[in-house]
């Protein structure tokens, strides 16, 4: 009796499968035939949507060749000394812009795209804090607290909780919506909303926020409310930037609308994206390992400086 039990579980468990399949798609070989099309149709979906585009790594591994160069003329300016007035001037601020946008963006983009969201987003996470420590105990003056893998960590975590309501959401009204709340609250850490640009373009003030949300501390930092006396050299608050990382997933349902009844080419376009030389192929390679490029280009940028300052 008790070796005959599991085949009696099977036998029930496939007559009621078989009930719910006849009620579905009709009994048959017509009904399988469409139950297994239909099967296949959903998993192909998911496939296609998780799968890895070259040409996504390949624009990240360009974005963070550009921060390299970035941060290597930041070391060359304030930790040698040179002097250089246009990197402190909108320029050199339209090009630290240009990347932290980037980023994000492609952040919020891909977040749909990847799978085990809650591990990435405390591995992000986790990775900001590991930086915050280590500047605060070896640089001082150079400290990172609240910074871009800080956001990226957060806004992927908030991410999980808000996607069941927000893919429910147009992708027009949302990518609409999150470009405007993100320039309204692009001054929020000055004090005041408004339609704003940030940083050195200034803006239109519309409203002064309490001094009282400005008196949180390090919380309140993260939040974006920054204190008065409150430093850090790479600073990204959820507000405004969580609002550019919805732009970025509601890019991604708009390029999943469009590209309804067209995947295989889209496929076809992002493999040979993928075929191409040494370039393409070392750019994907950083695009795919952009927290570990991110996590050691900077000790590496300091380690050139100081064999710079023995040679100097």
């Amino acid at each position: 009796m008790k070796r005959a039990r599991p085949y009696l579980t099977r036998l029930l468990r496939y007559g009621r499968v078989s009930l719910f399949l006849k009620s579905c798609f009709g009994s048959g070989k017509k009904g399988m035939d469409l139950w297994y099309n239909k099967t296949m149709e959903k998993r192909t979906a998911i496939k296609l949507n998780t799968r890895r585009d070259p040409r996504l790594d390949i624009l990240r591994g360009i974005t963070l060749v550009s921060m390299i160069i970035y941060h290597g003329c930041w070391d060359l300016v304030y930790l040698l000394g040179f002097d250089w007035d246009w990197y402190k001037g909108t320029g050199a601020w339209l090009w630290q812009q240009s990347i932290c946008w980037t980023f994000i963006l492609l952040s919020g983009y891909c977040w749909s795209m990847g799978r085990h969201h809650l591990k990435r987003g405390l591995m992000t996470f986790c990775a900001g804090l590991l930086v915050s420590l280590v500047t605060i105990v070896a640089m001082p003056s150079s400290m990172i607290l609240c910074g871009v893998l800080t956001l990226l960590g957060s806004a992927a975590l908030f991410m999980i909780l808000l996607d069941p309501v927000l893919r429910r959401v147009d992708w027009r009204i949302g990518l609409g919506l999150s470009f405007l709340l993100f320039f309204v609250f692009r001054s929020v850490n000055q004090g005041w909303l408004g339609l704003s640009l940030g940083g050195k373009i200034g803006g239109i003030a519309l409203m002064e926020l309490p001094e009282s949300l400005y008196q949180m501390g390090l919380i309140g930092a993260w939040i974006g409310f920054m204190p008065r006396n409150f430093f850090s050299t790479d600073y990204f608050s959820i507000l405004p930037w969580f609002f550019l990382f919805c732009a970025g997933y509601f890019l991604r349902k708009k390029t999943e609308a469009q590209a309804t009844g067209r995947p295989a080419a889209s496929q076809s376009e992002a493999v040979a994206a993928g075929e191409q030389g040494i370039l393409s192929r070392s750019l994907q390679w950083m695009g795919r390992h952009s927290l570990l490029v991110y996590l050691i280009h900077q000790p590496a940028l300091y380690g050139l400086c100081m064999v710079i300052s023995l040679i100097m």
